[in-house]
């Protein structure tokens, strides 16, 4: 019986991270802003891969992928243009980041651990997006390769980089009230005892997080034209 209430909280959980992930990636669509890059208007930030990384977080890096192809899928049958090619560029980018930084934590669950987990996730997803644009992106564009060529430094790397440093920032700001409101909600188990994190090394991770959240946004704004 246990186990059986627990699979149904955790189907319950994901089931739930599938949905916010989709719905905040719909509402990114209505906003011009999000696709501030003028040469490549095709690429547009969206907040989802921030819930599915706490998905990654809280139960792991397989529960990370499986809700990346969920809401990758349910998105290429309802608002995309792009078809096949961008629910793989989806997959590929979402996991990149989300499953690499998860698969790290969960090795290491303490806040050195989710910072490595997301430096790394941001590293991943701008060489993977790199490669995979240079690969797939002349299919979907109908222009040679070597036109790609041209744009990956002044388009693809400071999109894919502004969005996951976006991505790391958003998620460690919060990470930890949603893990509060889950377990409050009695989805999560209670945290077991463990060696406190200090104070000041909290507050220093948020204030850099929240500094890194600003420079992004204020980038987006200058890249989009409006500031």
């Amino acid at each position: 019986m246990q186990n059986k209430r627990t699979r149904t909280k955790t189907i319950a959980i994901l089931a739930m991270l599938a949905a916010i992930a989709y719905i905040v990636m719909l509402l990114s669509h209505l906003v011009p802003v999000f696709s501030f890059i003028p040469s490549a208007p095709f690429l547009k930030y969206d907040p989802k891969d921030v819930i599915i990384a706490i998905g990654g977080f809280i139960m792991g890096p397989m529960a990370a992928l499986a809700v990346t192809v969920v809401v990758s899928l349910i998105e290429m049958v309802t608002i995309s243009t792009t078809g096949i090619i961008g629910f793989i560029m989806n997959v590929l980018s979402t996991a990149a980041f989300a499953c690499t930084a998860s698969a790290i934590y969960k090795k290491n669950r303490t806040m050195k651990g989710a910072v490595i987990g997301l430096i790394c996730g941001v590293l991943a997803m701008t060489i993977v997006m790199l490669l995979w644009n240079y690969l797939i992106t002349p299919l979907y564009m109908h222009v040679d390769r070597a036109v790609i060529v041209k744009m990956l430094i002044p388009a693809f790397l400071p999109f894919n980089l502004i969005k996951a440093v976006l991505n790391a920032a958003l998620t460690l700001l919060i990470y930890k009230p949603i893990v509060r409101g889950l377990r409050r909600a009695n989805l999560l188990p209670q945290q077991a005892p463990s060696q406190p994190v200090k104070k000041k090394v909290t507050t220093g991770v948020m204030l850099v997080a929240a500094l890194l959240l600003v420079t992004c946004i204020l980038l987006i704004l200058a890249l989009s034209g409006v500031i």
